[in-house]
């Protein structure tokens, strides 16, 4: 018998699997990474050694007004070290600088002030001037082009009124986006809720070429980054992360280069070869990113590459603010998946529901593999009506998988499946 730790919320559970069924651990680099490095030093190196542009301090002289845009509290960015390098380099070009933080929230809900204090520290909180992007609400927004996609490029008025607009994030796969950071700062993280319904359409998620770890002919990365450009993103600051959320490593610098850098680096270290189990146990990488259902598909994408004909995935997530979208619950809720995916096909990028890319990942996985949900905190009457199945365990989840596909099922486990990107 074999104990894995699967993260889960602030913590993890633990699975217990016969050595006889366990096919696959699948891990990234991430896991071998030194604990010894410094993540503030290597931030301060990055800015010291920028790529593709002057230092910050430099850009700053005589920038007046300054708009750092960074993640909201969904993302494990880690603001408490980064912001203070930044502020300290902005001011080091010019001390009179005026500074906002501008929180990208996309379509996610408003960050609270206890969310902002365990993100960013009480001396920011209490002494730096903090926004958060509204994106219903259209007289924050001010329209800039048309993007390659056609969409109106509708961005946060103050991104578009400043006289220096920084952006910092983390690098991992996305699996639609190819990678997160860079270019996502702005679109989605600061634009109108128009602009970023149709970066997410129907059209746009379903193309071949959006998915995790590509970049090249994805129309959801081009567009972000004909965004970003647009609207004059003159440095960026990304990190990546290991498992335990330490910084790695981090680069800084172009909008372009610096990113292609990192992802790069995060490319190398979380490539793995795809082994193919009849049920795959996966998580979304504790909290922030397993706080509810919307965010979880990152990791059902991940195990769905693994998972073999009519597989069955178990997903461990807390879901401990439920269901995590309004729109989404009720698409999800809705109808059968083949329904659902047929519906939402019929929907022009203009017409675009709000959350409607979650299900349709969701109803593309549950057409072809069973999707066990392990959630102690969601309802399991909603996980049901979703098209899933609920567990309070792993072990739990496990016991279901084998009755589905036979107690001499072969099993592969990714612990992280937000971290892993699977490659044939």
């Amino acid at each position: 018998m074999k104990t894995i730790k699967i993260p889960y919320y602030t913590s993890s559970m633990d699975l217990h699997i016969e050595e006889k069924n366990l096919k696959a651990i699948i891990e990234t680099k991430l896991h071998n990474t030194s604990k010894t490095i410094d993540g503030t030093e290597l931030v301060k190196d990055a800015l010291k050694n920028p790529i593709g542009t002057k230092k910050l301090k430099d850009i700053a002289v005589g920038k007046k007004k300054v708009v750092i845009v960074t993640s909201d509290h969904t993302r494990a960015v880690p603001s408490k070290i980064t912001l203070p390098i930044l502020f300290s380099e902005i001011r080091a070009g010019n001390p009179n600088a005026d500074i906002t933080i501008l929180i990208a929230t996309g379509l996610h809900r408003e960050t609270t002030i206890e969310e902002q204090r365990s993100m960013f520290g009480d001396a920011i909180v209490d002494n730096e001037k903090i926004e958060i992007n509204k994106a219903f609400e259209a007289d924050e927004f001010v329209h800039i082009c048309k993007l390659p996609s056609g969409a109106d490029f509708n961005v946060n008025h103050l991104a578009a009124e400043c006289d220096l607009l920084v952006t910092e994030g983390f690098i991992e796969p996305h699996f639609f986006a190819g990678f997160s950071g860079g270019r996502k700062s702005i679109l989605p993280g600061i634009c109108s809720q128009e602009t970023i319904k149709e970066n997410h359409s129907f059209k746009a998620v379903a193309s071949p070429f959006a998915k995790a770890g590509m970049l090249k002919n994805n129309p959801i990365h081009e567009d972000m980054v004909y965004a970003a450009k647009a609207i004059n993103v003159q440095f960026i600051l990304n990190v990546a992360l290991d498992s335990e959320k330490n910084i790695i490593a981090a680069y800084a610098g172009d909008l372009v280069q610096a990113h292609e850098a990192g992802c790069s680096f995060v490319n190398d270290i979380s490539r793995c070869n795809v082994i193919t189990g009849d049920i795959v146990i996966t998580s979304n990488g504790g909290y922030p990113l397993d706080q509810d259902l919307y965010q979880s598909p990152k990791a059902v994408a991940t195990a769905e590459a693994c998972a073999g004909e009519n597989g069955v995935i178990i997903m461990c997530a807390s879901c401990i603010e439920g269901m995590g979208g309004t729109h989404f619950e009720k698409l999800i809720v809705s109808a059968t998946v083949e329904e659902i995916e047929e519906r939402l096909s019929k929907i022009s990028p203009k017409d675009t529901i709000p959350e409607q890319w979650c299900a349709q990942i969701y109803s593309r996985i549950l057409k072809k593999h069973k999707v066990i949900l392990v959630t102690t905190y969601l309802d399991h009457d909603i996980v049901r009506k979703a098209n899933m199945i609920p567990a309070s365990s792993a072990d739990e989840a496990l016991a279901i998988a084998y009755e589905l596909k036979g107690k001499d099922a072969k099993v592969v486990v990714i612990p992280d499946g937000v971290s892993v990107l699977v490659v044939k």
